[in-house]
Parts: C-alpha cells; structure tokens; sequence
C-alpha cells in the first residue's frame, strides 16, 4: 500500500509508503488521503489526523508520469482536488511530522496544517515555476500571509529550496526537531488534543480560520484554473519533457 492508515489513541496517522519513489504521490495515493480525511470527518474515534512520511522523504511531490496521465481532468472530481478541499476543510485538527524531501505539495499541504514540526533534516521546495506551472493551494495567499511577500516571492517565483530552520524562522512550522525524534514528538503532541475536550478544539480550528476561509477557496480556486491553463502551454511542456529526457529545459524559446 503507497499510503498507509492506522487508528490508535484517537489518532488517525496518513502515512506516505512509497520508498521506492520517494513517496511521489500518483491519483490512487490523493484519493486514499482523501477518502481517509473524509471518513476522520465523522468518525468518533478520531480526534486528531497525523501525516507522516519517512525519515528521508516526506513526499517528492507528484509522480510527474502519473500526473501527466491524469491532468487533464483537474476539477472538483479529480483525487488531487478532492485530496486539497478534504485537507483545507478538514474540522479537527492536523499535525504534520516531516523529515526528508517536502517538495511541491508536501510543502504546500503543510499552510493547511495546524502543527507542523519538521526533522533537522528537512528540505523544502515548491519548484512549481521550473515546471512552467504556477503555484497551487492557496500558497500565493498563504505564504506571504505567514512569510511576508518578499520571503513568498522567493520561495514561490525562484522555487529553490530551503531547509527546516528557515522554514521554522519564516512561519511554516513550530518547531524543529533531530530526525530520530520527530514521530514520537508529533505523536506526543497529539496524544495532548487528544486528551483535550473534542468539541473545544474543533471549535477554535473553525474560528480560527473562518476569518480568511472564503478568500483561501477562492485563491485555491483561482490558482486551480491557471495551473490547468499552464499545463497545457508550451513551457509546461519543455519543462515535462526536459525531466523525463533528463536535460535541462530551454525557456529562452518563449516569451
């Protein structure tokens, strides 16, 4: 199984298991997340939902081969979409443990987490203009919500990558742990929601974010469209291309 889920303590954990790949995500593995964080939704014995990868990847981001196969239907019934508005509009609380590679949606996914503790090792990037893409999941709003707009910019327009220490300094985390640590920490600060009235947490994750819910699904809207818009231009397709000959793409080409 590419993604694996265990119930123990009132703690649902959604592990990436696909070593072999560095837990790049395909359709099936988004609609297993999303079927999960569904079911977690009226499920009593979930109080708290865990993400987890390994000590070396959390996730690569998307399997470009799978993505490519399954682009052309990025609407509301796509796994993809379906696995983003499940995580954004998720009502009980969500705790990312992240070591290893966070690429693409495995950074983005963390703005809709509500803790996120990082290994020592970890190494962030949304390479999305490499890709001649533009960013997704309401990152453009997100990000410079939490960074400012010049530290977004960079991380955004640039795409390089960045490890945990920044990322803890700029927002994207709280708190920055030894490799070897990083589950036991995640699950011990879940075991302490789980422990807390279930009602009290919900609540506040609500109030907290009703504030900016509306303008976060239209941003993710808005970005949605534009990806799929850039996925079918020319630089998307130098970009692609370029991966699976193992060259550099060219850009200079267009305007």
């Amino acid at each position: 199984m590419d993604i694996l889920t265990s119930k123990q303590d009132g703690v649902l954990t959604i592990t990436f298991n696909r070593p072999e790949k560095k837990n790049a995500i395909t359709a099936a593995m988004y609609q297993s997340m999303a079927d999960a964080l569904r079911a977690a939704e009226t499920d009593d014995a979930v109080r708290v939902v865990l993400f987890t990868g390994s000590d070396t990847a959390f996730t690569a981001g998307n399997d470009l081969q799978d993505f490519m196969q399954n682009s052309a239907q990025l609407d509301e019934s796509s796994s993809l979409i379906q696995f983003m508005t499940a995580l954004r509009d998720a009502p009980k609380p969500v705790i990312a443990a992240v070591a290893g590679l966070a690429v693409g949606i495995g950074a983005t996914m963390l703005m809709h987490c509500d803790l996120v503790y990082l290994a020592d090792n970890a190494k962030l990037t949304m390479p999305f203009s490499h890709l001649g893409l533009c960013a997704e999941f309401s990152s453009t709003l997100l990000l410079q919500r939490l960074a400012g707009y010049h530290r977004a910019s960079e991380k955004l327009l640039l795409g390089d990558a960045f490890g945990a220490e920044e990322a803890y300094e700029i927002g994207m985390a709280n708190k920055v742990v030894p490799v070897a640590e990083l589950l036991d920490y995640a699950n011990a600060q879940a075991a302490k929601m789980v422990a807390l009235p279930a009602a009290s947490l919900r609540a506040t994750k609500r109030l907290m974010r009703s504030s900016q819910a509306e303008l976060v699904k239209q941003v993710m809207d808005a970005e949605a469209q534009q990806f799929k818009q850039m996925l079918q231009g020319q630089e998307a397709k130098e970009a692609f291309m370029a991966f699976f000959q193992k060259r550099k793409p060219d850009f200079s080409q267009f305007s």
